[in-house]
């Protein structure tokens, strides 16, 4: 079956980033025991990635590259934030490397990445982990299906086979 709006795509991946030594290195994959299984045109995955499994079906093999600008954005200098110590009131300071998950005005949620530890302020990178990252994913098509009423209501899949729940 071919991929299309409003079908259940599951496929496995090897995401592929730069190291520093300019060579490719695996990041993350996706297997057949487990697969990635999406609601595809949904939103939930990056647009040029969808682009780019668009014309494929079931039994199809992809390798293809997704240029930062088009995947997590670059990496942005400015996208730092000065947490107050205050905030943690209560209980223990997280530590460098840990991931923190924040909250604007708006009530938006997102995530930041502890940094630096000041005598009053904690420094948390706001960037997605990937940004700045080139992607390349290598990967095939295990199975296409029609979304289920259920998950197109709900706006996402419910695993493979569609009866996952959650």
């Amino acid at each position: 079956m071919k991929i299309q709006p409003e079908h259940v795509v599951s496929l496995t991946y090897d995401l592929y980033v730069k190291k520093e030594d300019g060579t490719e290195g695996l990041q993350e994959s996706a297997t057949q025991e487990q697969p990635l299984t999406f609601l595809f045109g949904a939103g939930q995955m990056i647009p040029k990635f969808e682009e780019e499994l668009s014309t494929l079906s079931t039994g199809d093999t992809y390798d293809f590259h997704i240029k930062s600008a088009e995947a997590y954005g670059e990496f942005d200098e400015e996208a730092v934030a000065n947490l107050p110590k205050e905030m943690f009131q209560g209980q223990d300071l997280p530590q460098i490397g840990e991931v923190l998950p924040l909250q604007d005005n708006n009530g938006n949620r997102f995530q930041g990445q502890v940094v630096s530890i000041n005598e009053d302020t904690i420094i948390a990178d706001l960037n997605h982990p990937m940004a700045g990252q080139d992607l390349h994913f290598i990967g095939a098509i295990l199975n296409v299906r029609p979304a289920t009423p259920e998950e197109l209501s709900h706006g996402h899949a419910h695993g493979p086979d569609g009866h996952q729940d959650h």
